[in-house]
């Protein structure tokens, strides 16, 4: 039996109990004894840690300890793969340096409908957008056989690096009332070795509605199993 641990928590908004429960079925048919904790002091257990092969994370613009951080980091050094989405990886612990070199990319922005059209509500930053296989990683097996989609969702703008292997990435849009003055390729669904471990991240997965898209929900599964020990 695999061990898959399930850390979730922070805004609510991004439904992390309702979104984790979508896939924690997927880890038991695949053999995985999943355990699931609202909280990172799990984290600082070197014991226990030693023994996940996986820790799926829902954790949004949230704060972590840093005895927590370091046994997460050592774990992961050690093998234990380490996969999520959206704000729950991307976004975790804006107060750690260590946590964001180790995940390989941070939110940065969400752009937003025209000025005049905006209520105030998430939905502000709802786009329509493409989400583009990289054309020399489609024989990776989290993408392998499928093809650019579209969403209508939040379009992540992330700041990441040259060590991530990126299998898919978005192109935000250039428009009249924005501060930039060009287009932005970001990365949409990275890889990244870290020590003995790897780690998988999608940034698509704003709401539950957004991982029941096909392609979306497949490339998650597939990430979690190839990002395990």
């Amino acid at each position: 039996m695999k061990t898959a641990l399930v850390v979730r928590g922070g805004w609510d908004g991004h439904q992390p109990v309702e979104a984790t429960e979508r896939f924690i079925p997927h880890l038991e048919r695949n053999g995985y004894v999943v355990r699931v904790e609202e909280a990172t002091d799990v984290y600082a257990d070197a014991d226990y840690m030693a023994t996940v092969d996986l820790v799926m994370q829902a954790n949004t613009m949230n704060t972590i300890d840093p005895e927590h951080l370091a046994g997460l980091i050592a774990a992961v050094q050690n093998g234990t793969g380490m996969g999520g989405w959206h704000g729950g990886i991307a976004d975790s612990y804006r107060n750690s340096a260590d946590y964001l070199h180790m995940i390989g990319g941070q939110f940065a922005h969400h752009a937003a409908v025209e000025p005049e059209r905006r209520t105030g509500e998430q939905s502000d930053n709802y786009l329509d957008y493409t989400i583009q296989i990289s054309p020399d990683r489609r024989d990776h097996p989290i993408v392998a056989g499928l093809d650019d989609f579209s969403l209508t969702t939040e379009q992540y703008w992330v700041l990441s690096d040259s060590y991530n292997d990126v299998l898919a990435s978005t192109t935000v849009a250039a428009r009249s009332f924005d501060a930039w003055n060009r287009p932005v390729v970001s990365p949409s669904v990275w890889t990244r070795e870290w020590g003995k471990g790897r780690i998988f991240v999608c940034t698509a997965g704003h709401r539950v509605e957004v991982l029941d898209h096909p392609s979306v929900r497949t490339i998650i599964e597939r990430g979690l199993l190839w990002a395990s020990r």
